[in-house]
């Protein structure tokens, strides 16, 4: 399955990088065969400047890339993103072809402006959620969940919120054993549960260290 991450200017790091090494991960240990094939796709194709001033090359342009069939928009500055029809329109073809159209963090305002994100339930970061029910009224936007999934949509929360639902595609399009074993091969205490919220995971890290301590 070829995934398709779409990267811009100012994007968020971990956005994008997050879901990447989940992808790339779960093809590494898989046992039988490598189900995803993972890149990168800026407009021109050329060197882009994520948050911080990180520099990425995409794997491809809009001009060259292979068949989409999950695509992903990031978060990040993304307000240059929302007036550019070539973009829009280019996410609005493939989006179209694609089995499914996924967001992490503030990239929901993308996909919401290509008109991808029409009526359906979708969440993006806690800090935006005020900004997206107000220019997306249509929105049903929920503010408790870590990612949400909307028949072919799925959207998530902040930052790394993208690794947990990156995680539970991984579950809906594999297997949740490959999706347990990429978390571990990950070191990452993944929420499966939409609902986790943060101070869950905080006990589980909390719980563990005791039980280190207890057996050291």
């Amino acid at each position: 399955m070829n995934i398709a991450i779409y990267i811009y200017d100012n994007a968020e790091v971990l956005d994008f990088s997050g879901p990447y090494e989940v992808f790339s991960t779960a093809s590494r240990v898989c046992a039988d065969g490598e189900p995803f094939n993972v890149f990168l796709i800026g407009e021109t194709g050329e060197t882009v400047t994520a948050r911080a001033g990180y520099s990425v090359n995409p794997d491809y342009g809009f001009y060259n890339h292979p068949p989409v069939d999950l695509l992903m928009v990031v978060g990040g500055v993304h307000d240059a993103e929302l007036k550019k029809p070539q973009v829009l329109d280019w996410l609005r073809t493939f989006s179209a072809s694609a089995h499914m159209t996924t967001s992490v963090c503030t990239g929901a305002f993308i996909l919401a402006e290509a008109g991808i994100l029409t009526d359906q339930k979708v969440t993006t970061h806690w800090e935006d959620i005020p900004d997206l029910r107000q220019h997306y009224p249509q929105l049903l936007v929920v503010s408790d969940q870590r990612w949400v999934k909307d028949g072919s949509i799925m959207t998530s929360a902040g930052i790394t919120a993208g690794i947990d639902m990156s995680l539970s595609l991984v579950s809906l399009l594999h297997s949740q054993e490959l999706a347990e074993k990429t978390a571990r091969q990950m070191d990452f205490v993944w929420m499966q549960e939409p609902e986790q919220r943060r101070s869950s995971c905080r006990e589980h890290l909390s719980n563990e260290s005791e039980n280190m301590i207890s057996y050291g």
